[in-house]
C-alpha cells in the first residue's frame, strides 16, 4: 500500500467495540429507565399511600375483633397454654393470652422465635394482615375506593362550596414560608400534566430569536395579544420557542406574523430535531448543499479509488506512444 493511498483504512477492534457498546446502551437504557421510573412510582404509592391505609384498616379490625385475655397471675408465672371459655390460648411476651389459632397463623409466617417476641397486640396485628389484608384483595379494593374518592372529590370541587373551601385552604398554605414554595412548584407540575385543556400546536415555524440572524424553531399556539397587535399595526402570533434537548420547557413570545417562516415539518419531526439538537433532520428539510454533498460523495470516492490504478496502468503505453514535439522533429 502506498504511503499516500486514499483508500479508507478500517478502524481497529477498539473503535468497533466502543460503537457496539454505545449502540447496545442506547437500546438497553430507555426500557431500563422506564422500568425504574414505574417501580419508583409504584413503591412511592405503596409506602406513602397504600401502607398507611392498610395499617389504619388493620388497626380498626384489631380493635373490633381482638380477643386478648389478661389472667390474674404474676408476670412470667402463667403457663404457656391455657383454656379460656373452652378454647386454647397461648401466652405472649407481655404475659397476655391470644387464641392458639391466631398464634399459629403468625408462627407460620414469621416463625416461633420472632412470634414469641411479639406482644399480644402485635400478634393480632400481623394476624389481621395475613387473614384479611392479602395483597390480591387489598390492591383492587384500594384502587376502586381511590377512584370513587377522586370522583367524589372532583364533584365536590365542581360545586361552589368545595371551590371556596379549597381556595381558603390554598390561601392558608400560601402563608407558610417553606411549604408555599414547594406547594406552588408541585401544583404547577401537576396542572401541566393533568390539565384537560391541552396546548395544541397548529403550525411549526422558524423565527429570528433571540436576535436577528439567529433562527429558532417555534410552535404557533395562538393569535397573540391585542395590545401588541395594535402597537405593531399588523397581525401577531403567539409562539412557544422550546429549548433543546428538553422541548417541554421554553419561552412564550409574541411576534408579527410577517416575521415567521412556515416550515414543512410535522410536530413530531420538529420534536425529534429539538431533542437531537439538530442532528436528526427530516429528508425534505435537508439543505441543498448537504444533499449535493451526500449525492456526490459516492462518485468522488469511486473516482479517487480508481484514479491511481488508471494512471499506473496507462503510464508505460502513454510514454511509448507519445508523438514527438515539433522541436524534436526539426532537430531530426
Amino acid at each position: 500500500m502506498s504511503l499516500f493511498s486514499t483508500e479508507k483504512v478500517p478502524e481497529g477492534g477498539l473503535g468497533s467495540f466502543r460503537r457496539a457498546v454505545w449502540s447496545g446502551l442506547g437500546v438497553f437504557l430507555p426500557p431500563l429507565l422506564t422500568l425504574a421510573i414505574v417501580l419508583w412510582v409504584a413503591n412511592s404509592v405503596r409506602y406513602y399511600l397504600l401502607a398507611p391505609v392498610e395499617n389504619l384498616a388493620a388497626w380498626l379490625i384489631v380493635e373490633s375483633t381482638a380477643d386478648v385475655r389478661s389472667p390474674a397471675t404474676l408476670p412470667g408465672a402463667g403457663p404457656p397454654r391455657r383454656q379460656f371459655d373452652g378454647r386454647p390460648f397461648r401466652r405472649t411476651s407481655d404475659d397476655q393470652y391470644v387464641p392458639e389459632l391466631v398464634f399459629h397463623t403468625v408462627v407460620s409466617r414469621h416463625g416461633h422465635q420472632r412470634t414469641g417476641e411479639m406482644t399480644a397486640r402485635e400478634i393480632y396485628f400481623e394476624y389481621v394482615k395475613i387473614r384479611y389484608l392479602n395483597p390480591w384483595l387489598v390492591v383492587p379494593v384500594f384502587l376502586l375506593v381511590l377512584v370513587v374518592l377522586l370522583w367524589f372529590l372532583g364533584r365536590f370541587m365542581a360545586a361552589g362550596l368545595g371551590r371556596f373551601f379549597w381556595e381558603s385552604l390554598e390561601r392558608l398554605i400560601a402563608r407558610v414560608p417553606l411549604v408555599r414554595n414547594v406547594y406552588s412548584s408541585v401544583k404547577q407540575v401537576t396542572e401541566f400534566l393533568l390539565k384537560q385543556r391541552e396546548i395544541r400546536y397548529t403550525r411549526v415555524v422558524a423565527v429570528q430569536y433571540p436576535r436577528q440572524g439567529t433562527w429558532s424553531l417555534g410552535f404557533v399556539t395562538g393569535d397573540g395579544l391585542r395590545d401588541v397587535e395594535q402597537a405593531t399595526g399588523e397581525p401577531v402570533l403567539a409562539l412557544l420557542v422550546p429549548t433543546s434537548p428538553m422541548p417541554l420547557t421554553g419561552y412564550t413570545v409574541v411576534v408579527p406574523a410577517s416575521e415567521v417562516v412556515d416550515l414543512n415539518m410535522t410536530v413530531d419531526q420538529a420534536l425529534e430535531f429539538l431533542v437531537s439538537c439538530g442532528v436528526v433532520i427530516p429528508p425534505e428539510q435537508l439543505p441543498q448543499q448537504a444533499q449535493g454533498r451526500s449525492a456526490a460523495r459516492p462518485a468522488a470516492e469511486t473516482s479517487w479509488a480508481a484514479a491511481p490504478r488508471t494512471a499506473t496502468a496507462a503510464s508505460p503505453s502513454q510514454a511509448e506512444q507519445t508523438p514527438p514535439t515539433d522541436e524534436n522533429s526539426q532537430r531530426d
